[in-house]
């Protein structure tokens, strides 16, 4: 009752505006009596993934807590995990203004935020005063300004510095947002990427004595072969998991809707079925590497689908948005 109230007001505002308003305020109250408001105790049913427990297989993804300002918060919703960032070496202040649009028939929503963060050091020292326990996974991407034949150096920069702090690392190379990035998915620019993030990685290993999982967050805006050439490079760098899909640059779904025409990426229910497919395909070509499915999870008959297509855990974002905790409590407790 008190999130659809909350939601009444917060989408009769600007999207971006009320996405600041809530992060804002779940920082503010997230240690607090207040909390009570959306804090969930929700039953065990751990999953064993990438050499860590997660306590349930639902988890947040990556883009709603940028900076990684409401860790707590969000961990005091149920959540088996949570996944923050994007965060980039530099912070930057992403794409002009507005950005970020609701297209509430379809549960959707269009974002062309572009990296907006404060960077690596700033969100290592919001991790670093956290009081949450679970596991947390860090998203890493590429400075705007940083050219494509460059981009390895930006990874391995925000890998370097949030390796002691996350419990799994995702590379990013497949936001639509900023110019040219979801070219590092193919060819060349991908093994180069992928082989100096390993290397990298094994180096981090010995120098923190601990080993920490990396994952390749793919767009669903590919055909068979793509995802075979994307999937075969991940699997032959050594990579430890896949997570799709990213948002879609496709318009299918909510053509002649209002805002349907804005740039940027498509997420929430026109997602659901694409990024299944797509998931489908990485279990046809690898049964082995570990699978985080997302996209247009809606409930429990969505979670399922992306579970049975071969994933291990998924993640929400734009229907948590649409649904608020609840959508947490809904597909756990169903499992």
């Amino acid at each position: 009752m008190f999130y659809q109230l909350a939601k009444r007001f917060m989408f009769s505002r600007d999207a971006e505006w009320a996405h600041e308003f809530a992060l804002k305020n779940l920082k503010r109250f997230a240690n607090t009596p207040a909390s009570l408001v959306w804090k969930q105790n929700l039953p065990e049913k751990p999953v064993k993934l990438l050499g860590l427990t997660f306590p349930n297989p639902v988890g947040l993804a990556a883009g709603l807590d940028k900076n990684g300002e409401c860790i707590d918060a969000l961990g005091q919703m149920g959540f088996g995990f949570i996944e923050i960032g994007t965060v980039t070496p530099v912070g930057q202040p992403g794409n002009p203004k507005p950005r970020m649009f609701r297209i509430t028939e379809k549960n959707a929503i269009i974002n062309r935020m572009g990296f907006n963060n404060h960077g690596v050091d700033n969100l290592i020292k919001n991790v670093r005063n956290k009081k949450y326990k679970g596991i947390l996974g860090i998203n890493i991407g590429k400075n705007k300004d940083t050219p494509n034949e460059k981009g390895h150096e930006d990874y391995v920069a925000c890998l370097e510095k949030v390796y002691p702090y996350a419990d799994y690392i995702t590379v990013n190379i497949s936001s639509p947002n900023t110019s040219g990035l979801r070219d590092l998915q193919f060819g060349d620019s991908l093994e180069v990427l992928l082989a100096a993030v390993k290397n990298r990685q094994l180096e981090l290993q010995a120098e923190h004595h601990k080993y920490v999982p990396i994952l390749v967050k793919i767009a669903p805006d590919m055909d068979k072969i793509a995802v075979e050439q994307v999937v075969d490079c991940i699997v032959t760098q050594g990579m430890d998991g896949i997570i799709a899909t990213n948002t879609t640059l496709s318009r299918e779904a909510v053509a002649g809707l209002e805002h349907a025409d804005e740039a940027g990426g498509l997420s929430g229910d026109p997602v659901r079925d694409v990024s299944t497919d797509v998931i489908k395909m990485i279990r046809a070509i690898n049964r082995d590497i570990p699978i985080i499915g997302v996209g247009g999870i809606n409930g429990l008959e969505a979670a399922k689908e992306k579970l049975d297509a071969g994933a291990s855990l998924v993640q929400v974002y734009s229907n948590f948005i649409y649904q608020g905790p609840k959508l947490i409590k809904d597909i756990v407790t169903g499992l």
